[in-house]
């Protein structure tokens, strides 16, 4: 837990320092660090370039199953993934027969070691899928869709092994990867937030994986926050918004809709986790709904201890659907207190005709 309190205080630091909300103390600090950040970052946005034009972009026509990137530019989250489930289950109900992509951080995939029953390091993922071997965003993503996922740092290995694994799968739709240069892509989606490109510097002097102008050649721009702005560019613009669906107790039936767990529970004590890339909005929607929870940030794919989770006040620990596929093989006293917060994302409808119309031009109508 000690070195995830060291992280998680370096990440918070960093965000403040790259998307304007630092202290004097913490922009000292970054002007001290500027010397060895600002020629890193430079280099950073010259290997991105190159990476991008070593990313090929092959014939739709020549492709058997088209590709669907949902990526960012900055490092964190964006909302990408609550819009892969929404892309994924809109599709499937336009027709498609979609299969998913994942990193799997903190994984054996993410490692680079070939675990077992693996393909050349690629694992399919189900809802059943140990959290710890597949990462929670791909453990999530089968859970919320019940559609296939493959996981492994070699997307385009992952990519293959789904279609042979998955013969069916006529569309893959892959939860970041816009930096992949193994992974050809037909559609690419690029997702902002109300943060935009922060200073717009790449890494580590910037939260920019790669300079801002690859917003220009993406296909279009998903702005999932009311206030995000699209840059200036060629590129289609849709919006999604992302909505707190229910709370459910994890284990037994028990669950609430949200304004009923704030009537029912405002005035109780509670405690909220978030291992996300933001946990502040987590907290934010909690609060927005009348609930004051002591809150307790962790790192992004933080892994969770039991036993500091049991020891957390309150009758009931709130936390996002990301840290509770990792809270499966718990004892189910400490299941029985603890509550994931269900959100979905739900995206322009457009969004998803335009798709359906990229990917079967002849059978769908653009409007």
């Amino acid at each position: 837990m000690i070195r995830q309190r060291l992280r998680g205080r370096l990440e918070a630091w960093l965000l403040r320092v790259w998307f304007g909300r630092a202290s004097l103390p913490d922009r000292l600090l970054a002007a001290l660090a500027a010397p060895v950040t600002l020629p890193l970052s430079w280099m950073v946005a010259v290997i991105a370039r190159d990476r991008r034009n070593r990313i090929v972009r092959q014939d739709p026509q020549a492709r058997s199953v088209p590709v669907i990137i949902v990526g960012n530019l900055v490092a964190g989250g964006s909302g990408k993934t609550p819009l892969v489930i929404a892309i994924a289950r809109g599709l499937a109900e336009a027709g498609f027969s979609p299969g998913l992509l994942a990193r799997g951080y903190h994984a054996g995939a993410a490692s680079g070691r070939e675990a077992p029953g693996t393909d050349h390091g690629v694992i399919l993922v189900d809802r059943h899928t140990d959290p710890a071997r597949a990462g929670d965003e791909a453990v999530l993503l089968a859970r919320e869709t019940g559609l296939p996922v493959a996981v492994a740092t070699d997307r385009g290995a992952a990519a293959g092994v789904l279609r042979r694994r998955h013969p069916e799968c006529d569309v893959i739709v892959s939860d970041d990867g816009l930096q992949h240069v193994g992974l050809a892509r037909q559609i690419e989606l690029l997702v902002i937030d109300d943060r935009g490109f922060g200073n717009r510097r790449c890494l580590p002097a910037g939260p920019l994986r790669e300079p801002a102008d690859r917003a220009d050649s993406v296909d279009a721009i998903v702005l999932t926050a009311v206030d995000a702005i699209a840059p200036h560019g060629p590129a289609r613009v849709f919006r999604s918004s992302l909505q707190m669906q229910r709370f459910q107790v994890l284990a037994g039936a028990t669950g609430w809709l949200p304004k009923e767990f704030a009537r029912e529970h405002g005035s109780a004590t509670l405690s909220a986790v978030a291992g996300i890339a933001r946990p502040e909005r987590f907290f934010e929607s909690l609060q927005a709904l009348g609930l004051h929870p002591g809150c307790h940030p962790l790192p992004d794919h933080a892994d969770i201890d039991p036993v500091w989770l049991a020891a957390l006040p309150g009758r009931w620990i709130l936390m996002t659907g990301k840290d509770a596929v990792k809270c499966r093989g718990f004892d189910r006293a400490l299941l029985q207190r603890c509550v994931c917060v269900a959100v979905a994302a739900t995206p322009d409808p457009a969004l998803l005709k335009w798709l359906a119309a990229r990917l079967h031009p002849t059978a769908h109508r653009e409007g």
